[in-house]
């Protein structure tokens, strides 16, 4: 079981901060989600095989590092993984994008998958799955179902906020997907909201409460 990495860099923390507080409005919101996600995906792909290859500076020749053909998708979790692609996206522009629709009983709180779209290609692909909040694990969990059902060459988790109770839950279901966090919060309310948390994300993000 692969454990959790919390990227505590200070930059992630001072708009986590700014994020949770509720006063933060969409606009802002919105732009601090995707400068998290852009500096969370520098440590996600941290681990990327370089190769040497040749080139000639201004000055002379000489032998330079670049990635070895690695192709990413980044897979963000409708509708509040969208706020964190285009970060994602700013480093890795070359990256492609698919998407994964979950939405929430209310209720029961179990997810339900309404919409799956990938590229064509993504057998060959390193997966970075999207998410802000990993709560119960619930959606994380389908999300992770359905894409090993196209079989990805790997699979990362990013979320901006983590609960014990979904980390647990999304191990044991995927022991083999690492899980980036900015934060691992206290645990779950009775309506399964992260605490301390930051609300909705989706409805924060949008502006649609």
């Amino acid at each position: 079981m692969l454990k959790p990495i919390i990227t505590d860099h200070p930059l992630i923390q001072h708009k986590l901060t700014l994020i949770r507080d509720k006063n933060t409005p969409s606009k802002e919101f919105r732009e601090l989600v995707s400068e998290i996600a852009m500096l969370m995906c520098y440590e996600a792909t941290r681990d990327l095989p370089l190769k040497e290859i040749e080139i000639e500076t201004p000055m002379t020749v000489t032998k330079a590092k670049v990635i070895s053909g690695r192709k990413l998708a980044f897979v963000p979790i409708l509708r509040a993984g969208l706020g964190m692609c285009e970060g994602m996206l700013a480093l890795v522009p070359a990256a492609k994008v698919g998407h994964i629709g979950m939405y929430r009983d209310p209720v029961t709180h179990t997810p339900h998958e309404y919409y799956c779209k990938l590229p064509a290609d993504i057998e060959e692909r390193d997966v970075i799955l999207l998410d802000p909040m990993l709560a119960t694990g619930g959606s994380a969990i389908d999300a992770v179902n359905a894409l090993k059902k196209r079989s990805p060459r790997s699979i990362k988790f990013v979320c901006i906020i983590a609960a014990p109770e979904g980390i647990e839950a999304l191990q044991a279901a995927h022991p083999d997907v690492q899980i980036y966090a900015a934060a691992q919060d206290e645990r779950l309310n009775e309506n399964k909201y992260i605490l301390p948390g930051l609300g909705d994300a989706g409805d924060r993000i949008f502006g649609t409460k």
